[in-house]
């Protein structure tokens, strides 16, 4: 994992879900380089105390945010008054591929309780706890699936225009109280993403070109959460790609979005 160390943030503390791999993984790494203490979330401790321990300040909490025990300790994590966190990052979640009627009906009511109910959760413990001090900043990473319809990963596009709609909302909402709130929407990015989602094969269709470095992402995210900004999307091609996504009707961005999930089967 390659980091900078001279990159400096104005972040004192965080608290960052999904550190143990992925763009998680890759912002636990930035932020320890940079000498930002940090809470790291995610099921898989071992993963966890290994980042930990390379890093000064770095702490494990061991959850399950599907879990209603779990994500209420992570809440009260984050609403601790005496070890205060000023970056939250909701960056845990995972998507399902296929078509809606074949997935199964357990699987996406975990997708949506972790990519929506979670952060939500998450999302509103971080801003009850900045908003008082009058400083804070919370990214939650969305996807460019957030801007058109994705068939055959139609529950995943669906929680992630949630993800970046409420994000959007509170940024406004936000304004003039010193907290920042983004949306970070990356394109393709290889992660653990494509194996746990099953579209692995789909993977190796796309062209180079379509890929973004994890590395990038992350430091897209960081960097833009701490300059303010309502949505970060990485990458010239998918920033173009974004503005494209908004002019266009929704029946056009409805068919393309087809066509291509089509190409790749």
């Amino acid at each position: 994992m390659t980091t900078n160390p001279s990159t400096t943030y104005p972040f004192r503390s965080g608290l960052l879900t999904g550190a143990s791999s992925g763009i998680g993984e890759a912002m636990a790494h930035l932020l320890g380089a940079a000498g930002v203490p940090t809470v790291l979330v995610a099921r898989r401790t071992a993963r966890l105390q290994a980042i930990a321990d390379r890093y000064a300040g770095f702490e494990v909490l061991t959850a399950d945010l599907n879990d209603t025990d779990d994500l209420t300790a992570v809440c009260s994590r984050i609403a601790d008054g005496t070890d205060t966190i000023d970056l939250v990052v909701n960056n845990a979640g995972f998507g399902t591929t296929g078509r809606f009627q074949n997935a199964d009906a357990d699987r996406l009511h975990d997708e949506i309780g972790l990519n929506v109910q979670a952060l939500t959760r998450i999302s509103h413990a971080a801003l009850t706890a900045m908003v008082p001090r009058g400083c804070g900043y919370l990214l939650n990473v969305s996807s460019m699936a957030s801007f058109q319809p994705a068939p055959k990963m139609a529950v995943y596009a669906a929680t992630k225009a949630f993800v970046t709609n409420l994000s959007e909302s509170l940024h406004e909402e936000m304004r003039g109280t010193g907290v920042h709130v983004t949306a970070l929407c990356p394109g393709l990015t290889r992660t653990e993403f494509q194996s746990i989602s099953n579209s692995g094969a789909h993977a190796t269709n796309y062209p180079r070109f379509a890929w973004s470095d994890v590395n990038h992402v992350a430091a897209t995210g960081l960097n833009d959460v701490a300059s303010g900004r309502a949505i970060s999307v990485p990458g010239a091609f998918y920033r173009v790609m974004a503005v494209a996504s908004g002019l266009s009707p929704r029946a056009v961005t409805r068919r393309v979005s087809a066509l291509v999930q089509r190409s790749t089967d």
